[in-house]
């Protein structure tokens, strides 16, 4: 069993930064300036950078220098938790984030594993412990999504982070009553960020500490509400949980499943359909993005299906 706590725990909902991109590909950052402002203004627990539907994979050095320092800046003058992420496939490259963001004090830096050719355990805990050092105190939280080269099951993820003690917490996918009961065995004393639309399930598991939201996505003001109401009514919560399932089941998943978009640009489209930002649907080549009309399309099945999200 995992039983570290080295650093302050991190949980609740926390927003993802996303990129509006223009139709040239460069980043419209006045835009980004006018997101972060609405979300701290929704009162989210927090906001993180870099994650997939950042784009981190898509941007040049420079840039994440500029998108970093804009998101401390902004939150550090409200005091809004903010989490960087230094994520990208090469390793040195990553280590080089991972320096830069330490120096903006976030909460948390994040990290993937390098994900040209995966890693053995061994290889992941010298991995973790090189981007510790880089952190130079900063905790770190491991990305260890679906789309991985390699998953680590909860067996695997709690030997490796029992080895690297700056490691406070794992955005990663859940499952079904097993994989609970694992990750209760194994992951103990970790952070675990569940998928937001399941995050009910997660907090009534005992397992989850928060969620870096797609819910947060569609509506950051209604996820914020709806994570608080878990401390009061895991039955009411639960129920929305299963409204948005079903209405992401039927109206986002299908973008993935029958026309291949990624899962950035379904995180778009919810941003979209929330119409709470200035973020757009467009991705930067080459990946392709959905329709806006798409969204306009959805919103208003958005607000019948789930008006608990848009008070």
């Amino acid at each position: 069993m995992n039983a570290k706590t080295p650093h302050p725990a991190i949980g609740g909902n926390w927003a993802s930064l996303l990129l509006p991109i223009a139709a040239d590909d460069s980043i419209e950052f006045d835009k980004l300036a006018e997101e972060i402002d609405t979300l701290i203004d929704a009162g989210v627990d927090g906001i993180y950078s870099n994650g997939t539907a950042g784009e981190f994979h898509n941007q040049t050095e420079e840039e994440f220098d500029r998108i970093q320092e804009m998101l401390a800046g902004r939150c550090k003058a409200s005091s809004t938790p903010y989490v960087i992420g230094a994520c990208q496939p090469d390793p040195s490259i990553m280590f080089n984030r991972v320096r830069r963001a330490a120096a903006l004090d976030p909460r948390a830096i994040q990290v993937i594993l390098p994900d040209w050719w995966p890693l053995t355990n061994a290889e992941a805990i010298d991995f973790l412990n090189r981007a510790a050092d880089a952190a130079d105190g900063i905790p770190l939280i491991l990305y260890n999504p679906p789309h991985a080269k390699r998953v680590l099951s909860p067996r695997e993820l709690g030997a490796v982070c029992a080895a690297t003690p700056d490691v406070i917490g794992i955005k990663l996918a859940d499952g079904d009553g097993l994989w609970y009961a694992e990750a209760r065995q194994y992951l103990a004393g970790l952070s675990l960020f569940v998928p937001g639309h399941h995050l009910a399930t997660g907090i009534k598991e005992g397992v989850a500490a928060g969620s870096f939201s797609n819910v947060a996505c569609l509506s950051p003001r209604g996820a914020q509400t709806w994570t608080a109401s878990m401390r009061s009514d895991i039955a009411a919560a639960l129920d929305l949980e299963r409204r948005i399932c079903t209405f992401m089941d039927a109206h986002i998943l299908p973008f993935r499943q029958e026309f291949g978009y990624s899962n950035a640009a379904l995180d778009k489209v919810l941003s979209a359909i929330g119409n709470w930002g200035p973020v757009g649907t467009r991705l930067r080549f080459p990946y392709r993005s959905i329709d806006p009309a798409e969204a306009v399309r959805l919103r208003p099945i958005a607000r019948t299906e789930l008006p608990d999200l848009f008070p």
